[in-house]
């Protein structure tokens, strides 16, 4: 990655005015917030990105103290404001200014005052609590006014996930998420291990953007420790980065016509989804591409051939969708519970951070295959635009989704048609002390993973912010003031992971 980290340092008491400053004069999108811990001494590293050729921006705050009290931003930079709920739980730090702290990452079942992210906290020791029933903040009173729960139990595979509607009739006047019911403490996990062995979490916490998730910890690694990647395994990551887009892309259009009761569109849909999950097996060995990325390139080269080949499919695929969007286009019943239904304003996505298709949706024409391109995106001869829409409705959504999975492929067609030669095995390199952030375009936005790691290659701090947990921020947005019916719906739309959140 050619842009690199422009770092600051600032003091607690300047932090809300240079804040206010980069996301509202300078037009910076907040990404994530690093908390790092040694002794009683705090660090606390705030990201900014811009576009073109604006390198990321790190505010870099340090204090002391057991508990120290830091500014809240989250007035200023709305975007900030599950980071710093998130850092307030698991470090036990305390953001003044904050109108709603606790109740967020550790739920009832935590003994009050842990702080699992912080040095003195056991992995093993066991945790006794007096399970209390948990009351939600009730926003909504007004004679008539009732709570709506849904979830946190769902059928088929849905991870875990609550939302409490409030309402005085049939529309939704606040809603309520709740989401951690499955926490895994995958960066508590990650310290100490190795490099390799942290990979291995960072992939897997979920399977569904699996390779993006591994990619930028891998150019995180790679950043710190000036590796090469042979390109032809950057051209490949392409591929396989896109190849990854598009089935996620056509699950989420599947389950956009499923909420909608379009059971024909539903399985055919469905059906594309499944041979291109076979598809991705035979290429690589693994349906979700475990196992592909390793630090400084690949763990295997598909050959030429094959890439090719599983092009020729992916074309009969896209007619098959397009012949299918042709259709929606004109069910009646399909657009009349998707159209002008979870609208979000340009201005709203802005304000939230919004990433990913959903903020292309709502015109916010933000890539980071293009604003911040790594590894092969970087090359001319990828063919790469950004569609966006203006609606921001569920509808806009849907044809975001239609016209970055043809794109998707027209990109796997242009790589596979000019592959680089040479090997996809890292080239040998030498493991460095440092730290660095890794970023991707991942199937639902924009991907960070912040690392620092010892001189040995263990890690000291690897902190991953997925598009899910960005975007579930902004989630009400959508749902609150329309009806009951359409919430299943806005949701697919959506297309978010809660297991991304419960990381």
């Amino acid at each position: 990655m050619e842009h690199v980290l422009t770092t600051r340092e600032c003091i607690p008491e300047e932090l809300e005015k240079t804040c206010r400053k980069l996301a509202g004069e300078r037009g910076y999108t907040f990404a994530t917030l690093v908390v790092e811990e040694a002794d009683a001494d705090w660090k606390l590293s705030y990201i900014f990105y811009g576009e073109g050729k604006d390198s990321p921006v790190c505010l870099v705050v340090k204090t002391k103290g057991e508990t120290p009290m830091i500014p809240s931003i989250s007035a200023d930079v709305h975007a900030a404001d599950w980071h710093e709920r998130e850092a307030e739980d698991l470090f036990g730090l305390a953001f003044e200014g904050h109108p709603r702290l606790g109740d967020f990452v550790l739920h009832e079942q935590w003994p009050e005052g842990t702080s699992p992210m912080r040095s003195g906290f056991s992995d093993t020791a066991e945790l006794h609590q007096e399970l209390s029933p948990w009351r939600p903040q009730r926003i909504v009173n007004t004679p008539g006014a009732f709570m709506m729960p849904i979830g946190p139990v769902y059928s088929d595979y849905a991870e875990s996930a609550h939302f409490l509607l409030e309402t005085v009739g049939e529309d939704v006047i606040r809603l309520i998420p709740r989401f951690f019911y499955k926490f895994r403490g995958v960066e508590r996990l990650a310290q100490g291990r190795t490099v390799e062995d942290a990979l291995l979490l960072t992939e897997r916490f979920s399977g569904t953007s699996a390779f993006a998730h591994s990619l930028a910890y891998c150019q995180a690694v790679e950043a710190i420790c000036e590796a090469e990647v042979p390109p032809r395994a950057q051209a490949l990551r392409v591929f396989l980065a896109e190849l990854e887009r598009f089935r996620h892309h056509v699950a989420a259009l599947s389950e956009i016509c499923g909420s909608t009761a379009l059971a024909v569109a539903t399985s055919q849909m469905a059906i594309i989804e499944e041979e291109l999950l076979r598809l991705t097996c035979r290429l690589t060995g693994h349906r979700y591409l475990f196992g592909m990325n390793v630090c400084g390139g690949l763990s295997m080269d598909p050959g030429d051939d094959i890439c090719r080949r599983i092009c020729d499919d992916i074309d009969g695929m896209v007619k098959q969708l397009m012949s299918l969007q042709e259709m929606l286009r004109f069910t009646s019943s399909f657009l009349d519970r998707i159209e002008e239904v979870g609208a979000i304003s340009r201005e709203k996505a802005v304000d939230y951070g919004l990433v990913g298709p959903i903020a292309r949706a709502s015109d916010v024409v933000r890539d980071l295959r293009v604003v911040l391109p790594y590894g092969y995106y970087q090359d001319e001869s990828v063919p790469l635009s950004i569609p966006s829409e203006t609606e921001g409705d569920g509808y806009a959504r849907l044809r975001i989704l239609f016209a970055e999975a043809v794109q998707s492929a027209v990109i796997m067609r242009s790589v596979s048609s000019a592959l680089p030669q040479g090997n996809v095995s890292p080239a040998s390199f030498s493991l460095r002390a440092g730290a660095a952030l890794g970023w991707v375009e991942a199937p639902r936005g924009a991907s960070f993973c912040w690392l620092r790691m010892t001189e040995d290659g263990h890690v000291i701090r690897c902190r991953l912010t997925p598009p899910s947990f960005t975007n579930w921020h902004g989630f009400h947005l959508a749902a609150e003031n329309f009806a009951f019916q359409d919430f299943p719906i806005i949701m697919a739309t959506f297309g978010l992971s809660n297991a991304e959140c419960d990381r």
